[in-house]
């Protein structure tokens, strides 16, 4: 008898799960799961697993108690086994069937299909990105021991759960082909763990959906780390040749690491939002919002030329009293304004004037690890950083202004293609 007819047998006089499905009451079940729904079906499934079985195995080996002499298989008993239901296994008896040919043994095709771990894998990997830790995982799932034993969610088997699926969706963003996608806009970030910086490639489609590139684990955003990121967006697929519009933080090591790979193919913007950052840093808090409407309205110009006016006027009215200020203004001045230099319509301009799209993604990143306090190496780093950014991705909605990508894409062109308009 199976663990689970045993476990059935505790709870009523005479266990009913032996019976042939057909003859089961309303009445046998409800009383053998003390009226539990989900514990009803529960049995019910499994009772219909034990009758699929069954058929297989007679469809193979001929019914049982019969000769049958062109039967290719025979009957070998069973074997205790378990199937995954509700985040953990339930036991269950495998019944066993070997070939008359080869005397090996064959799958039993019912079985086959439920019995493998995907939807446990998918499960450990959400509930430990949305904060339940692997030593509590057990008070966040269901109580089947009433119908049968249990097992599969311990600490350790929940850990091993994880990092095989997050190890799975780190291969999904390392993997990415990108031969049959339009990308004209990547933005480029790093998000800091321990003693370790993931630098991040984020690209936005020609249809204005965000995806996660690649992910690179170094020590800092060196231009080494970035190149080699880069290179290996090309080899799997990148199309530059008719421009691309990269918007960065204003790290030079990532600057650099773009011009090397890409040329003078890549248009830089340099995040604005990071830029007014880092001058009202050299400010006193009286001086602050007066720069900022300053940097804003010079922003919002209506082309470039006038904005860099306005940016380096307000860099000399600065330059005496807060000349640090005025230097952090001045550095890197002109591509905190490229945007402005592509005729695209005002919302799409706002969207890619800074990497709030890719620090959005970091956001959710930040909320998914804040449960790990020690990050023991860069594949640990790896696993949950492309994790939480697959799951940042398919809840992203396309940037503001997506209907006006192929406006881009044309600025773009003209601007590393002149002789062509």
């Amino acid at each position: 008898m199976s663990a689970y007819h045993k476990k059935a047998d505790q709870s009523i006089e005479k266990s009913v799960y032996p019976l042939p499905m057909e003859q089961l009451t309303l009445s046998d079940l409800r009383e053998a799961v003390k009226g539990r729904f989900s514990s009803f079906c529960t049995a019910v499934g499994i009772q219909a697993l034990v009758t699929l079985m069954d058929q297989d195995v007679e469809s193979m080996a001929g019914p049982k108690g019969k000769h049958n002499p062109n039967r290719t298989a025979y009957r070998h008993g069973s074997q205790a086994t378990t199937i995954p239901l509700g985040n953990q296994r339930l036991a269950i008896e495998r019944p066993r069937v070997r070939s008359i040919e080869t005397n090996q043994e064959l799958p039993i095709a019912s079985y086959e299909a439920f019995a493998n771990d995907d939807q446990l894998l998918q499960a450990a990997l959400n509930r430990m990105l949305y904060g339940m830790s692997a030593r509590d995982y057990g008070y966040g799932i269901d109580d089947y021991s009433d119908v049968a034993e249990t097992s599969g969610t311990s600490k350790s088997t929940v850990s091993q759960r994880f990092i095989k699926a997050s190890t799975k969706e780190a291969r999904k963003v390392l993997s990415r082909r990108f031969d049959e996608k339009k990308i004209p806009v990547i933005l480029i970030d790093g998000i800091v763990l321990g003693d370790y910086t993931a630098i991040v490639v984020m690209g936005i489609t020609s249809d204005g959906e965000k995806l996660i590139m690649g992910v690179r684990i170094g020590s800092t955003e060196n231009a080494q780390v970035c190149r080699d990121l880069l290179t290996n967006l090309i080899d799997r697929g990148l199309q530059y040749e008719q421009g691309l519009l990269a918007v960065i933080d204003g790290s030079k090591a990532l600057r650099k690491a773009l011009k090397d790979v890409f040329g003078q193919k890549v248009l830089i913007q340099r995040c604005q939002v990071h830029k007014m950052r880092n001058v009202l840093d050299y400010l006193p808090k009286h001086k602050r919002d007066w720069v900022k409407r300053k940097l804003r309205k010079a922003w919002t110009s209506e082309t470039a030329e006038e904005a860099t006016r306005q940016l380096r006027s307000l860099a000399t009215s600065l330059q005496v009293d807060y000349p640090d200020a005025a230097a952090s203004l001045r550095e890197g001045l002109e591509e905190t304004v490229t945007i402005l230099k592509l005729n695209v319509p005002a919302l799409l301009q706002r969207s890619l004037r800074s990497t709030n799209a890719i620090e959005s993604s970091f956001s959710m990143v930040s909320k998914n690890i804040r449960n790990v306090k020690n990050w023991k190496n860069g594949t640990m780093v790896q696993r949950w950083v492309s994790s939480s950014l697959l799951d940042a991705e398919s809840r992203a909605h396309r940037i503001s202004g997506y209907r006006s990508m192929s406006i881009l894409i044309t600025e773009i062109s003209a601007v590393n293609n002149p002789l062509l308009t």
